[in-house]
């Protein structure tokens, strides 16, 4: 099997959330407009959305409680991690139970109504939520990364990694490539004489 890193969870959770944000979304558009034309297209659209999530997101949920237990972590970080799984735990249940009353609701042919939509924004809330609290175990307490930049001035900008000309200049004398080597000196010179009979004949 090809070696991800840290894990498969990453990229499944990605699934989860952009399935069933698409799903919301329809399902808030057929409801906000139910006499357009394309209201039934909307409606499939959202049901098979939220199916296929609903799905993907069991696999999420087992990929998950892998890294649970095998990602290197500390004190601080554990405690983040079972909030995290906690959220996650709920938001699992809240979409399973939703995706079951949708195919209850589809089989019988039954209108949409705004508990059923009420419900989706729900679950859409508890997964952007639960995937807030995922993205604070990577960018602030670094889970799951092998090795993070290490931060060196070189000069004023961003922190002290400016991207202007003079992090250039100054870059490129440090690794060889200064002005003197690659014979831009002879032309400053050049240019310098230039300036000088310009300024003789002012």
């Amino acid at each position: 099997m090809i070696e991800i890193i840290p894990n498969y969870h990453p990229i499944f959770v990605h699934f989860t959330v952009a399935l069933l944000s698409v799903s919301t979304g329809f399902f808030v558009l057929a409801y906000l407009f139910r006499r357009h034309k394309w209201r039934q297209q909307w409606l499939t659209t959202a049901y098979w959305n939220l199916w296929v999530g609903a799905g993907i997101t069991l696999i999420t949920l087992a990929a998950g409680w892998h890294a649970f237990n095998t990602v290197d972590h500390d004190t601080p970080s554990h405690e983040a991690m079972l909030e995290h799984r906690n959220w996650a735990l709920a938001t699992v249940t809240v979409i399973l139970l939703v995706a079951a009353w949708s195919i209850r609701r589809y089989a019988k042919s039954r209108p949409q109504n705004p508990m059923f939509v009420g419900s989706m924004v729900l679950v859409w809330a508890l997964v952007t939520a639960t995937a807030w609290h995922g993205a604070e175990l990577v960018y602030r307490y670094g889970l799951g990364v092998m090795s993070l930049p290490k931060v060196e001035a070189h000069g004023a900008g961003h922190d002290g990694h400016s991207h202007g000309s003079d992090a250039q200049g100054s870059e490129g004398e440090q690794d060889g490539h200064g002005h003197a080597d690659d014979g831009h000196q002879d032309d400053h010179e050049h240019d310098s004489d230039a300036q000088m009979d310009f300024s003789g004949l002012e």
